[in-house]
């Protein structure tokens, strides 16, 4: 005969923290775009802040990023990675504390990474989230340099278009946030000569002076070719392209016998208009030059290893970075459509607490 027996079972139920508002603020897409977005496509609303459930944590969000890629998922189509949905709230990179867990894994007090931006308060499944080390650097560069942005940076010139020594670097969008640290890791690298190009002479002026390029062009001036050609008189051997189109033309025509280019980005192209001007892939293939596009997800078994070295950079002062903050939720999309016609210098990030 068996004798069943019983047991107690205790059931914890989730907790918020006592002083927290029933409801929490969040961006939403109202429509997709046609070309340049418009600040009406953007809506800002409450929403209720939902309790962690087993194994889930809430995130007070304190940092959030926008990026150009965010312009790709504005439109219905296939790509990498899923579309926004019309009428949810938009998602991107995001930095905060954990203020309730119901994980055994990341406790209240964590402050972790996720990709639930574009709101105040954040309820996600811990697995969807990175516990990083507040005391290692300043958690804002969790959403740069030591992010994804920094990771682009150092996969595309190690993995993808690997400096050598002596090698001179062409970097479009190098006033930028991938473009700014890129600049920095190439002579970190062994590049003998990095030349950047960027909008404008204010953002000319910050590659030579804050980031240590050897010279700079500004493609608002038009010359793209005379412009390279003079500060590459012998070619060029890598080229981290974030631009497509015109940029991507030239470095074609400027690459010496078997330069490498990472093509990670294509900005040009991303409001509508065609991708612009062809490179010429037969000088290409006589030149016995590789392009290779790269996706930083597929780089993330070595993000721990960057993060290692790129914080020993960052405080020693051999890379040194520039941010654009703008302050409020209700701020994220002037930012990022500030991204979008390049009024940052650096990363753009807005700060939410």
């Amino acid at each position: 005969m068996t004798t069943a027996s019983t047991q107690e079972v205790t059931i914890t139920r989730p907790r918020l923290p006592r002083d927290l508002p029933a409801t929490t603020r969040e961006i939403r897409l109202t429509a997709r775009p046609v070309g340049m977005p418009t600040a009406d496509l953007f809506h800002l609303t409450s929403a209720p802040i939902q309790a962690p459930a087993e194994g889930q944590i809430l995130v007070r969000n304190t940092w959030m990023s926008v990026d150009p890629y965010m312009r790709g998922r504005m439109d219905d189509r296939p790509s990498y990675i899923p579309p926004f949905q019309v009428g949810s709230a938009l998602e991107g990179s995001a930095l905060g504390e954990v203020i309730a867990s119901q994980s055994s894994e990341i406790p209240v007090g964590a402050t972790v990474t996720h990709l639930a931006g574009w709101r105040e308060h954040a309820t996600l499944d811990a697995a969807q989230a990175t516990v990083v080390d507040p005391d290692l650097a300043a958690p804002h560069h969790y959403l740069g340099a030591l992010g994804t942005t920094g990771l682009t940076a150092y996969a595309a010139l190690t993995e993808i278009a690997p400096v050598q020594a002596g090698d001179t670097v062409f970097i479009s969008a190098a006033a930028g946030a991938v473009g700014s640290i890129a600049g920095q890791l190439a002579k970190v690298l062994g590049a003998g000569r990095v030349i950047g190009s960027a909008g404008g002479p204010a953002k000319t002026d910050l590659l030579t002076t804050a980031f240590g390029f050897d010279a700079a062009i500004d493609y608002r001036t038009g010359d793209l070719v005379d412009q390279l050609a003079h500060a590459a008189p012998h070619g060029v051997d890598v080229y981290l392209d974030s631009v497509g189109g015109d940029h991507l033309r030239i470095a074609v025509e400027a690459m010496r016998h078997r330069g490498r280019i990472a093509m990670v980005g294509a900005i040009s192209g991303y409001n509508g208009g065609g991708p612009g001007p062809a490179p010429d892939l037969y000088l290409a293939a006589t030149k016995e030059v590789t392009l290779r596009g790269m996706l930083v997800n597929s780089y993330f078994p070595i993000f721990e290893d960057y993060i290692a070295k790129a914080a020993a950079w960052l405080a020693d002062g051999t890379l040194r970075t520039r941010e654009t903050v703008y302050d409020g939720l209700e701020k994220a999309p002037a930012a990022f459509l500030g991204v979008l016609s390049g009024i940052n210098s650096g990363k753009m990030l807005v700060r939410l607490g």
